[in-house]
């Protein structure tokens, strides 16, 4: 079985069929692509912080290397044992980047495919999404008056 959370943007559309497609499924469990191509993979997905820490601890790790006289299969075994701790956590690092912009987790499904995954989530989810949601202004949101008011020279 696969597991999936489901996250939405922060100022999803108006229409829930356009909202729905906005959604994002991320799996869970070990990823092959992070594992194998960790900087392009943390690339991909915009996880900044991430891919600088990344070339931080690598950048120490050769530093120590040299430093100390340590053999460059200690080294490579320890960049390989890195890529796999980023590949055992890459959703849950996903997740982290996409709360850190402000994204809500809907919730989780399982299923035998993605495909089985998200008919189960949206037989649940679309008949309890009004089909024009009017928003409320949300914290951290760019638009509003305080724009028109900066445009026209107004001050609180």
């Amino acid at each position: 079985m696969l597991s999936f959370s489901v996250h939405e943007p922060p100022l999803p559309p108006a229409d829930r069929l356009d909202r729905a497609t906005s959604l994002v499924f991320i799996k869970d469990g070990f990823s092959w692509p992070a594992a194998l191509f960790a900087p392009l993979w943390m690339l991909y997905y915009r996880l900044w912080w991430l891919l600088g820490g990344y070339f931080a601890l690598s950048a120490a790790l050769q530093l120590a290397g040299s430093i100390l006289r340590v053999n460059q299969i200690w080294l490579a075994l320890a960049v390989a044992g890195l890529h796999l701790l980023i590949g055992l956590e890459a959703a849950p690092l996903r997740i982290w980047s996409l709360g850190r912009r402000g994204w809500k987790n809907l919730g989780s499904v399982t299923g035998k495919t993605l495909a089985e995954c998200e008919r189960r989530f949206f037989e649940a989810w679309l008949p309890s999404q009004p089909i024009i949601a009017v928003h409320a202004p949300q914290q951290g949101d760019r638009g509003g008056w305080w724009r028109a008011n900066a445009l026209l020279g107004v001050r609180n």
